[in-house]
């Protein structure tokens, strides 16, 4: 019995031993399968156009918990940008989809909409919370997307079309053709006629309204059709056009950015990847030692208070000594944390340096129109809409762009000429 007493009490010290000893290794290979591909030719009227809304940094506002959590907020935001780029050409390069398209926000002008969350990132592990909705209000999935990187992904002789993650985003490409095979013929051409009288009654509330309606879940229903050969639903779909050679120009400057990102970008991720693992590794074993440590000196005292014999005291106090001992080396594990952390940190800061004045370039691409990327789509879609009431002669007045206040200064640095036809197309009359 007494035998059976003192290893008790020895169980937790011996418990946590194991645990400080032992490492689980993964195994962690360069994942360069393609997402799956339809076996048959999709008619294009039946294709669904993508829109891929630039990710959510999700950056915490407080100082504190971004040091807590290792985010430097200028690479982060860099990296909704990259990633939704990156995510958009593996989804166009599948052929299951029609345009394929990165857009500062959701928008109506496409089918369904992509969303996602950067809920963590780094060299090591990626995680992702992706939402995937059509036009008629309809979410096709919500699901998080995980992947560990190899240390191999960042060898020279990985092809750049193949990323670190990309398990990660294959998996949610194969979930988006997944729902994709589950819809008929005939949902896929009503989630394209409510996208486009959606559109419409962006544009022109008091005369598309009636088209559409809602259920009291928050999802569209077709009401009516207009006539195929409607003029005011021919207008829309000229601005529509517009709307789309606005995009499209900016989606050069996404492939700018990416382009220019990349080398800056992969080097924080590699320099990262060792540090990531490191961190983490500290962190999981101080965690095992603290729990090992306190069940030690809690059986430790309960054996020393309740024991009668001198045996099973003894027992209780070398536990004490021991759990005492682990709770020392948990420390030491922390502090060990921490460093790494400030490891992780300043890469962070070194990368923010050079990415910085891509992100910049990149949200501040004029194109005729004042401010940031998303601020200038904001413009755009006031001044396309002003040109429609224009020319159906329900508002008067001068050239629509000189109307929104500083939106036709000129080109200035970094725009092009295609640039300028995205912007010239809102000043044009149809």
């Amino acid at each position: 019995m007494r035998y059976v007493m003192h290893l008790t009490h020895y169980a937790p010290f011996l418990l946590a031993a194991a645990l400080a000893g032992c490492v689980s290794e993964t195994v962690r290979v360069v994942d360069m399968t393609p997402p799956e591909q339809l076996a048959w030719d999709v008619p294009e009227e039946l294709l669904l156009d993508v829109g891929i809304a630039v990710f959510d940094a999700n950056v915490p506002d407080e100082y504190d918990e971004q040091i807590s959590l290792n985010i430097q907020p200028e690479v982060r935001r860099a990296e909704g940008n990259y990633m939704a780029f990156f995510f958009k050409n593996l989804l166009q390069s599948t052929g299951n989809w029609g345009a394929v398209r990165v857009v500062p926000r959701p928008t109506h002008a496409v089918d369904v909409t992509v969303t996602a969350t950067i809920e963590h990132s780094d060299g090591e592990s990626l995680k992702l919370r992706a939402r995937a909705v059509d036009a008629r209000g309809q979410e096709w999935f919500e699901r998080d997307y995980r992947a560990l990187a190899s240390s191999y992904a960042y060898e020279d002789t990985v092809p750049r079309d193949i990323d670190p993650f990309q398990t990660a985003y294959r998996t949610l490409a194969d979930d988006l053709l997944a729902h994709l095979k589950t819809l008929s013929p005939e949902d896929i051409r009503a989630i394209r006629t409510t996208a486009e009288l959606q559109f419409a009654r962006d544009f022109a509330p008091d005369a598309f309204a009636e088209y559409v309606g809602a259920t009291r879940r928050g999802q569209v229903t077709i009401e009516r059709l207009p006539a195929e050969n409607d003029p005011m639903l021919g207008r829309v779909r000229q601005i529509r056009e517009r709307e789309y050679l606005f995009i499209d120009t900016l989606d050069e400057h996404y492939a700018t950015f990416s382009a220019s990102m990349f080398a800056p970008y992969q080097n924080w991720r590699h320099a990262t990847y060792d540090e990531a693992i490191a961190y983490k590794r500290a962190k999981q074993q101080a965690r095992a030692r603290i729990m090992a440590g306190s069940a030690a000196v809690i059986g430790g005292i309960a054996a020393q208070t309740q024991a009668d014999d001198i045996v099973t005291r003894y027992g209780g106090l070398v536990s004490i000594i021991g759990g005492a001992g682990i709770l020392k080396t948990a420390i030491d594990k922390l502090a060990q944390a921490k460093v790494h952390a400030e490891v992780l940190q300043e890469l962070g800061i070194s990368a923010e340096a050079e990415i910085v004045p891509h992100t910049i370039e990149l949200e501040n691409q004029t194109l005729r129109l004042q401010g940031t990327v998303d601020e200038q789509y904001e413009e755009l879609r006031r001044i396309l809409k002003k040109v429609y009431l224009e020319e159906l002669g329900l508002a008067l007045g001068s050239d629509p762009a000189e109307t929104a206040a500083g939106s036709v200064e000129g080109t200035g640095q970094g725009a092009d000429p295609q640039a300028d036809t995205a912007a010239r197309t809102a000043d044009d009359p149809v």
